[in-house]
């Protein structure tokens, strides 16, 4: 489960520094021009799928409590439309972290 990992150092720093990257506001509401403030650091790929990418900076964003229930079912954690279409917005990042990841784990013959 999730639970340990979100209350280590390491989430908790990264989390401060995500959130001060992003002005404490939310980034699904800056995109239609609101301003909210930010409560929540998201996964855009999913720690429980992804966790490689928990501490990736790319795959971080700060949301709004209700835009970040908006991500995701919360019962299923099924990706909803909102999450797709940032997954959609980061999709080469992933594609290079893995394809990188995948050159590096390899030793050169």
């Amino acid at each position: 489960m999730a639970q340990p990992f979100y209350k280590s150092a390491k989430w908790k720093r990264k989390r401060e520094v995500i959130l001060r990257r992003d002005e404490y506001r939310c980034q699904e509401s800056k995109r239609y021009g609101k301003t909210e403030p930010a409560t929540t650091v998201h996964h855009i790929y999913p720690y429980e799928f992804f966790p490689e990418l928990a501490l990736v900076e790319w795959n971080l964003i700060s949301l709004s409590a209700q835009r970040h229930n908006a991500m995701h079912d919360r019962d299923t954690h099924e990706i909803t439309e909102f999450g797709k279409a940032w997954q959609d917005r980061f999709s080469e990042n992933f594609k290079t972290f893995f394809e990188k990841n995948k050159k590096n784990s390899n030793p050169p013959t």
